[in-house]
């Protein structure tokens, strides 16, 4: 081998070893962060309006944290469990993401946290899903919610239902899994303690399309109804309802009068004013946070709702609580993103609705508010504020012995007929 082929081969294994070092400074320059959200199916409105939140939240910083690039990979489902973890198990053990922001709803939720223990190197953050049992019940160590959750959303509705509205008998309907269970116990829980009655129970499929046979055996002697249904759902049943001739005014879940529901179009959408709801955000709300948050969405979402939805919103507050970590740990995520859970453990997460801070499962406590529908001067609903209820943790107020009295949401819990 002569000396100037020796040399050659010595110049092309340093260009090689460059390009190696190259290649890793540059990957340890950027984040990934999966995104999963539902964009099929009944929440996909949602879903969408949920990745718009999450992307503001990326947008607000340009892009980047200590000097790290973000880089989002998107990943849809379609508010099926198990496609909601296929579709995560993608990101995480293909995509190799850092970091995953996920799932919209309830039942989706709870597989994603039993997945995530079989993941220890990754932290999940979650997206919209609001179920007690996700972080009440065997929460796992690496599933963090700056949400609060279905139950929580309630608070206050149970008693401004009976109390202001008069609303002393009601019938229920609602989708027939987590969330909406959550949703329901968090609203009877006060409302039967209150004095209240919920006479009828009809718990119907999710993505249902025909509500008549529900409809037909919704009891006449009720002063209104809890309808607890979200999306497309929730637009199919209230139409039908129209056409059937139903009168009874109604409180709605949280997503049930959010902005992906008050935009559709129909008689029907007129008898909503003044129909009571709660949840983690007020159209209306008065703190400049919440309206320069508004006015962030509005500026870069020119095909988004007249005001941000509940998904928008809670994508947005978990992917800055993901951001937030990171910037308090200046990027760094060795050690098994040790610091950085930690760091999320720790944070006061500053959002436009006020503080948000986690309890011992990881689970967000924060603000509630109890709203009303009503119609602004261009004719455009939203959810005016008629209570805010501060600090509310996953046990609604109660301390862990009578919370555990009353039990986790169910078909058949809480119960006042």
């Amino acid at each position: 081998m002569t000396s100037l082929t020796r040399q050659c081969m010595r110049m092309l294994a340093l260009a090689a070893l460059f390009a190696v070092v190259a290649g890793t400074a540059d990957a340890q320059q950027v984040v990934k962060i999966g995104l999963l959200a539902t964009l099929e199916g009944p929440f996909a409105a949602g879903g969408q309006d949920g990745m718009r939140g999450a992307e503001l939240a990326v947008k607000q910083r340009n892009g980047v944290v200590a000097g790290k690039k973000i880089e989002i990979i998107k990943a849809s489902s379609d508010a099926k469990p198990d496609v909601a973890v296929n579709a995560t198990r993608k990101l995480v053990e293909q995509d190799k993401v850092d970091i995953m922001v996920g799932p919209l709803s309830g039942s989706e939720g709870i597989a994603v946290k039993n997945y995530s223990k079989s993941q220890p190197g990754t932290t999940f953050i979650n997206g919209s899903s609001g179920a007690q049992a996700t972080t009440l019940q065997d929460p796992s160590p690496n599933f963090f919610r700056f949400n609060t959750e279905g139950a929580q959303w309630m608070v206050g509705l149970g008693e401004y239902a009976l109390k202001t509205k008069g609303y002393k008998k009601m019938a229920l309907i609602a989708e027939d899994y987590a969330f909406p269970y959550s949703q329901v116990q968090g609203f009877m829980t006060e409302y039967c303690k209150a004095g209240g009655h919920v006479t009828h129970k009809a718990w119907v499929p999710l993505g249902g399309k025909d509500y008549s046979s529900v409809i037909a055996k919704l009891p006449g002697d009720v002063d209104a109804l809890l309808v607890v249904l979200g999306g497309s759902d929730a637009v199919n049943f209230l139409t039908q309802y129209e056409q059937a001739g139903g009168n009874k005014p109604m409180v709605g879940g949280s997503i049930t009068v959010d902005q992906t529901v008050l935009n559709f179009k129909g008689k029907r959408r007129e008898s909503l004013l003044g129909t009571p709801s709660a949840g983690p955000i007020a159209d209306s709300y008065d703190a400049p946070e919440w309206k320069k948050f508004v006015a962030d969405y509005k500026a870069n979402f020119k095909d988004g709702f007249p005001s941000p939805s509940l998904f928008a919103y809670v994508y947005y507050i978990n992917m800055k609580a993901a951001l937030d970590g990171l910037d308090a740990v200046k990027g760094d995520l060795s050690g098994g993103q040790a610091k950085y859970r930690e760091a999320l453990k720790n944070l006061k997460l500053q959002t436009p609705t006020g503080v948000v801070t986690l309890d011992e499962n990881r689970q967000a406590i924060g603000t509630t508010f109890v709203t009303e529908v009503a119609a602004g001067a261009d004719g455009v609903y939203y959810n005016k504020v008629v209570k805010v209820v501060p600090n509310v943790n996953q046990r609604l107020g109660m301390s862990k012995a009578d919370f555990d009295k009353v039990g986790l949401g169910s078909r058949d819990v809480p119960n006042c007929p």
